[in-house]
């Protein structure tokens, strides 16, 4: 394995599958302007909102490729800081999430009629968003990779109401179009393909969400984590327009 392979490298898978994943999103919002919605305004506002958060996102986290591989290709020691796109990472992730969250669990509400449900993701959805915030800004104010164990409690703290918020609306998914199951075939047939959704919904970003949290805590100066937790937020993105 190369001398960068787990700083430069890791770094760069992440952002290869991040602008994959942007380009489905930039289709996604293009088909979805291109046909006659009559969504309401709050929808179009979250799809629009999520395509310039991931805009935003993608064009940083390629500008950071940048800096490192070739602004700063003769000075290796530039990879021991984390650069603000990095910082901005956790940001983006919580506010993709966020906003992927309330919109699943309106769902939840709506097609089931319970407020319960709808306040249990609520109450997870908001301490999730705060803790990813505040350790994309405390990452900020370190801003030294060797030293971001520090924030150890606080990520697992994050990603574990992040996974649970994913499972909850996963199970409450799947359970709610299993019980709309009619008997018809074409009616159980879209019901099935919901279904997968729902669980693609909660398997994707759980997936990706304990692969940070395993690499944060065994390889903290390394950029593992980096490499799971830049498309985070293309994939919260992609759960959103795939259940609109």
């Amino acid at each position: 394995m190369g001398e960068f392979a787990e700083t430069l490298g890791t770094l760069l898978i992440g952002i290869f599958f991040n602008t994959y994943l942007y380009g489905l999103v930039t289709y996604q919002f293009a088909a979805y302007c291109g046909k006659s919605f009559n969504d309401p305004l709050h929808i179009k506002s979250m799809v629009l909102f999520l395509f310039i958060l991931d805009t935003f996102h993608s064009g940083s986290v390629i500008y950071m490729a940048w800096s490192y591989a070739v602004t700063n290709y003769d000075n290796p020691t530039d990879l021991e800081i984390a650069e603000w796109p990095s910082s901005f990472a956790p940001i983006c992730t919580a506010s993709a999430a966020l906003v992927t969250h309330l919109f699943l669990g309106h769902q939840i509400w709506r097609l089931s009629g319970s407020n319960y449900l709808f306040a249990i993701v609520i109450v997870l959805t908001i301490p999730s968003f705060a803790l990813g915030v505040a350790c994309g800004i405390r990452q900020w104010i370190i801003h030294v990779l060797s030293e971001l164990p520090v924030l150890d409690n606080m990520a697992i703290a994050w990603v574990a109401t992040q996974v649970s918020i994913d499972m909850f609306i996963t199970v409450m998914l799947t359970i709610i179009f299993m019980r709309s199951k009619t008997g018809y075939r074409k009616t159980d047939t879209v019901l099935n393909r919901l279904i997968r959704g729902a669980i693609q919904t909660g398997l994707f970003a759980g997936i990706f969400s304990l692969s940070v949290l395993i690499c944060f805590l065994v390889l903290p100066t390394a950029n593992f984590f980096v490499m799971f937790a830049t498309p985070i937020g293309p994939i919260y993105t992609n759960v959103s327009d795939l259940q609109e």
